[in-house]
């Protein structure tokens, strides 16, 4: 299915959980490339769209997938900060996804420009899983575009350089 649905453009979401650079790693096993998208609940077109390809995905597959199976959430059932008066949407992939910057260029993770809480354009699909492990609808991420600077998600790297003495001499060590 992946490869005949038809792509979604997100525009001006903010990141969340990302997994881009490197794979996401749970309970010691190695899983995907991801990220959760956060859409603002008052961008109704996008919301549209991507309720319009998860019940394409669904008829095209012909099963019935429950609510709470489908990748698009409702952020204000969740746990986590940042996450009031926003839809999520998990989306993953086995391949690293493009990532670049608002000039287009490729960005590496040292580039330290995507994080937890900035804005970002990211390309997406549905698809429907139907076997061993369940019925879902899952989104596929294809790239991701760093858009602007953001208030960031949890606390950052703490800097203690203030907090050491200054060595003057070896008698000190």
């Amino acid at each position: 299915m992946a490869d005949t649905a038809k792509k979604l453009h997100l525009k001006n979401v903010r990141l969340s959980f990302p997994s881009i650079f490197s794979r996401a790693v749970f309970d010691g096993k190695q899983g995907k490339f991801e990220a959760t998208l956060l859409l603002d609940k008052s961008d109704k077109k996008t919301k549209k769209a991507l309720d319009d390809a998860i019940e394409a995905a669904i008829a095209t597959a012909n099963i019935k997938v429950p609510a709470d199976k489908r990748c698009l959430k409702d952020g204000d059932d969740s746990e986590y900060d940042g996450y009031e008066g926003v839809w999520s949407i998990k989306a993953s992939n086995g391949k690293r996804p493009t990532i670049i910057g608002r000039d287009k260029a490729p960005l590496t993770e040292d580039d330290d420009v995507m994080y937890a809480g900035c804005y970002v354009n990211a390309i997406i699909d549905i698809w429907i899983q139907n076997n061993q492990y369940g019925k879902r609808a899952n989104a596929n991420l294809y790239g991701v575009q760093f858009v602007k600077d953001g208030d960031a998600f949890g606390s950052g790297p703490v800097d203690v350089t203030d907090e050491f003495d200054d060595i003057e001499d070896d008698d000190e060590l």
